[in-house]
């Protein structure tokens, strides 16, 4: 056949068609030669080169490193000091527990750092206190949450100066180990429906703390099955009164009852301590049950800042009624929350150190004659850990600007801003946790059979962090608190009221967001276009904004027929997804925040691709629901994916300065298939070869 008549014939399609076929089975039958790299292949891999950001790791790092960064180097640098007060792998459930009261008291003590100076005057001090602590020994993090702010934190903030200047020494310097009685073997979340009783006897001038049944055990209490002193009790408060109904019940209120004597450390009479056992993880924190028979207190041990009884039994508060009693008490404690999510961020961070360090290391197949390539430059990998990556970043500004509303709240105690602190920590807790208990199996997983081995720590960090989305509040009702409170904020809107900082956008730009997508916009698909942190916030605020409208109108339509609380059971899983939606949003705009404020340009680049990958990554996450309102037509959506893989890559390119700007030793990794200066020989000696 001559070039020209193939000319010919191939002007017909269907000569194309039958051409092009017999060209795919040709090969089949024919090998490939052997691969030689190609001309155009080294002009790839150098425009790769070419492409790759110069990072300035020491201005990142920087950046990074928050205000109390030397404040916990001196932490993490005494414990390193101390050979004796490090936790080996594997350690049994007594000695670890021992271990971490040994922790404890040497950190107060040995290198007088006292946490509890900070939980009220200076709280992001404390915060970066409990994540340091909590990289050397996660148990230790949470006994530390336990003893300052949870029983510390109780006294401080729910009493009074009485309370204040008995307890403030011995709990600073650990002489009183307390607990945070709240959670019942019946209740966890429902606090309002705790059947603990604190009974007012006007003849003693005592209150009498009573366990009516088996239900109303005090469960999981730290602090309680070994070490614990002093507990704050939630309790219901009844008054006598002089009707028929002879008492009268003022809601839950918190008391401080001794538990333990102070010398002999024996338990005081009418109390019961068992010991819940085994856990999961955090088996350095010695959870307890807390049984109460007619145990008499002072009327002085009422923690009373928000209501009080006289020593005639008269009740006084300057709160109306039980149900704002209760919330002002509660929004005294969401500093718990506060400092879960921010030590949540803390587990991510060491884990996508651990994973991507390991798979820059880590080398597994490649060309053939070639030598074998890093198993990060497999696409497949970057996709598990570089979104990640990007996420860990979000993250890190998100839990540092809530840190900041919370002490700008604990100073002004306004108002509003304690209202808008409650709902952010609910959701920014919820959404960070269950995120990172997601990624810590990922980060496992994408280490091998290798991650598998204690030593390399995702066991510990995944079983540790687990109970992160239950405690202080359960994910799922955290979730709820989010939505609810959204609601409120859109009927507050159509009926011309104030709106909170957090939700500035819906009063801003509802009408916006709320009509129809421009067709023109929705086509738009340059790069320039998907990497605008407008159009980006935009999309977040737009599906937010479609959600809080149609769940809306759901809960008005069901409410008709099936009341309030089936209305929004039927609901529920759109309501949780409203409530994510939103915490995403709000991540996104302190992302785009902090790569704004970032002064130096390099890092600001860097700041900005990772930004662009978290924003699009999740964006195309979505994506069905921005293709069935045609705010994304089908061509931008394909754009979409396609720089999502790129900005995959290039944050791969860089991936080694953004782990290293994280700061975090490798004696804090601790993890020796991650460990770059010896590689695998610490994984090596520690199962034995020399």
């Amino acid at each position: 056949m001559s070039p020209s008549q193939t000319l010919e014939d191939e002007s017909h399609p269907s000569i194309t068609a039958v051409n092009r076929r017999i060209q795919r089975l040709s090969l089949h039958l024919t090998p490939l030669p052997p691969f030689q790299p190609s001309p155009q292949l080294h002009m790839l891999e150098c425009a790769k080169a070419a492409n790759k950001l110069e990072v300035d790791k020491a201005s990142l790092q920087c950046y990074m490193r928050g205000k109390n960064r030397e404040l916990q180097e001196k932490v993490i640098n005494f414990f390193e000091s101390r050979p004796d007060l490090q936790t080996p792998v594997g350690i049994p459930m007594e000695e670890h527990r021992e271990l971490c009261m040994r922790q404890i008291v040497a950190l107060v003590r040995d290198a007088k750092i006292r946490p509890f100076r900070y939980v009220v005057d200076d709280p992001a001090k404390y915060f970066a206190i409990t994540e340091a602590v909590g990289s050397i020994d996660v148990s230790l993090g949470i006994k530390v949450g336990v003893q300052f702010s949870l029983w510390g934190g109780s006294v401080l903030n729910l009493g009074t100066k009485k309370h204040r200047d008995k307890y403030f020494d011995g709990i600073d310097n650990v002489d009183y180990p307390g607990c945070f009685a709240m959670t019942e073997l019946h209740h966890g979340s429902n606090v309002q429906g705790l059947q603990t009783t604190a009974t007012f006897d006007p003849i003693t001038d005592e209150f009498i703390i009573d366990t009516p049944n088996d239900g109303a055990i005090k469960w999981w209490i730290g602090n309680a099955a070994v070490h614990g002193k002093f507990a704050t009790v939630f309790a219901k408060l009844i008054l006598p009164t002089h009707d028929s109904k002879k008492v009268s019940d003022m809601g839950v209120h918190a008391f401080i009852v001794p538990i333990r004597h102070l010398k002999t450390h024996q338990t005081l009479p009418g109390i019961e301590i068992q010991d819940c056992g085994h856990k999961i993880g955090l088996n350095g924190v010695d959870n307890g049950a807390l049984r109460f028979r007619s145990v008499r207190i002072p009327r002085d041990n009422l923690l009373n800042r928000f209501g009080d009884v006289s020593r005639d039994g008269k009740y006084t508060s300057s709160l109306p009624t039980i149900n704002k009693r209760f919330a002002a008490m509660l929004g005294e404690l969401v500093g718990g929350r506060v400092g879960l999510a921010y030590s949540s961020v803390g587990f991510l961070k060491i884990s996508v150190t651990i994973a991507v360090r390991y798979s820059l290391l880590r080398q597994q197949f490649g060309p053939p004659q070639q030598p074998e390539v890093s198993i990060l430059d497999y696409q497949s990998q970057q996709h598990k850990l570089m979104p990640m990556l990007a996420s860990t970043y979000a993250f890190h500004f998100a839990a540092q600007y809530l840190v900041e509303k919370y002490s700008e709240m604990k100073k002004t105690h306004d108002e509003q801003l304690v209202a808008d602190v409650h709902a952010l920590s609910a959701g920014l807790k919820s959404y960070m946790t269950s995120y990172t208990a997601k990624s810590l199996s990922t980060c496992r997983e994408a280490c091998g059979g290798h991650g598998y081995a204690a030593v390399n720590r995702f066991g510990s960090l995944r079983n540790d962090h687990d109970i992160f989305q239950t405690f202080e509040g359960d994910n799922t009702v955290l979730l709820q608190q989010v939505a609810a409170d959204l609601l409120k904020q859109y009927k507050d809107k159509f009926q011309g009221g104030t709106l909170s900082v957090t939700w500035n956008y819906l009063r801003e730009s509802m009408n916006t967001y709320l009509s129809q997508p421009n067709p023109i916009t929705a086509r738009w698909e340059s790069t320039d276009h998907l990497r605008d942190p407008k159009f980006q916030l935009d999309a977040f605020r737009y599906r937010t904004s479609r959600l809080l409208q149609s769940v809306a109108a759901r809960l008005r339509k069901h409410s008709k027929t099936l009341g309030s609380f089936g209305a929004w059971n039927r609901c529920l899983n759109h309501l949780l997804t409203l409530a994510e939606s939103h915490i995403e949003s709000v991540i996104l705009a302190r992302f785009i925040e902090a790569v704004q404020n970032c002064p130096d340009a390099s890092s600001q680049a860097a700041l900005k691709l990772v930004c662009d990958l978290y924003a699009l990554d999740r964006i195309w996450n979505d994506i069905g629901t921005y293709r069935n309102v045609d705010y994304v037509a089908p061509n931008k959506a394909k754009a979409i994916h396609k720089l999502t893989e790129y900005l995959c890559f290039q944050v791969r390119n860089i991936a080694g300065e953004l782990i290293d700007a994280f700061d975090i030793p490798e004696s804090i990794t601790r993890a020796p298939i991650a460990m770059q200066s010896e590689a695998y020989s610490q994984y090596t000696h520690h199962v034995g070869f020399q």
